[in-house]
């Protein structure tokens, strides 16, 4: 099947990026969202990436313009997904919404149509039991931000088809990612591993260990991390952390999974991390 155009459902962090890394790939490309004011935010952040590959020479200003051009931003679900060749759904980690989402957009898609999440944790036989066409559903998890990670990890359902498995490890190729096949479980590879050690640097802030510098800084050069526990939590999203979290400790039933009481108090503040201003560190004095 020969991909042409593809519809990003969500245009937060995840979509406007996975959007961008799509029409830099040369595919034409629909972001949809609910509100205007997320459409244009999720813009704005495309240009700004854009703007910096300019400047470090990766692209041209001209190059720039074209792949602005490729994107269309759209409010309307019909616009975005009746003449797409793949459907990648980027929006709020909700089982129920998400589910939602996909029953409306198997009404709409063409039937080639292959129609993809970016959960991090969903089952994709859940999300694909909400449609009639369960073998062209399909978990295609990218990573923050997406032009930058190179890692797509690719998940199969209960029914989806190789053929279809198939269709999207090339496309995740063209897309210049590396790709892993994974087998459907809470959590997939990378967060089943990495919550866990997210949670226990709580635990040890929690519990007087040291401060979250000092903890950030010991990972960071101890095990050449980019990032520390908390500045990566921070980075992720506080609210995202412990939903991954709740759902791995709800299947496993295993105390590696449970979020600190800590972590749970910064997220019914409201300190979700970069995206409010304010995490485990505050960005307003930034």
């Amino acid at each position: 099947m020969e991909i042409k155009t593809v519809a990003v459902l969500g245009a937060g962090t995840m979509g406007h990026g996975i959007a961008q890394v799509c029409a830099q790939a040369g595919y034409r490309v629909y972001m949809r969202d609910i509100e205007q004011r997320f459409i244009d935010n999720g813009m704005k952040g495309i240009e700004k990436s854009l703007s910096k590959f300019v400047e470090k020479g990766k692209i041209t200003e001209e190059e720039k313009q074209a792949i602005l051009g490729r994107i269309t931003p759209t409010l309307d679900l019909e616009e975005a997904c009746k003449e797409a060749d793949v459907v990648i759904e980027a929006i709020i980690e909700n089982p129920e919404v998400k589910k939602k989402v996909f029953q409306e957009i198997d009404s709409i898609a063409p039937p080639h149509a292959i129609l993809a999440s970016n959960t991090s944790s969903i089952s994709i036989t859940l999300l694909a039991a909400s449609t009639k066409r369960p073998e062209k559903v399909i978990g295609l998890h990218f990573f923050n931000p997406p032009p930058i990670m190179r890692l797509i990890e690719i998940i199969k359902g209960e029914q989806t088809s190789e053929e279809t498995f198939k269709i999207a490890e090339e496309f995740s190729r063209s897309l210049g990612k590396v790709t892993v096949s994974i087998n459907e479980a809470p959590g997939f590879a990378v967060n089943r591993i990495l919550m866990p050690a997210l949670m226990e640097a709580v635990y040890a802030l929690q519990e007087g260990l040291g401060t979250k510098e000092d903890i950030d800084t010991a990972i960071k050069l101890g095990l050449n991390w980019p990032m520390g526990p908390f500045e990566l939590m921070d980075f992720i999203g506080l609210d995202v952390c412990l939903y991954v979290a709740n759902v791995l400790y709800e299947e496993f039933q295993d105390s590696k999974y449970r979020a600190p009481y800590l972590l749970k108090k910064k997220v019914m503040a409201g300190h979700l991390g970069r995206k409010t201003g304010k995490g485990w560190y505050d960005y307003t004095k930034k």
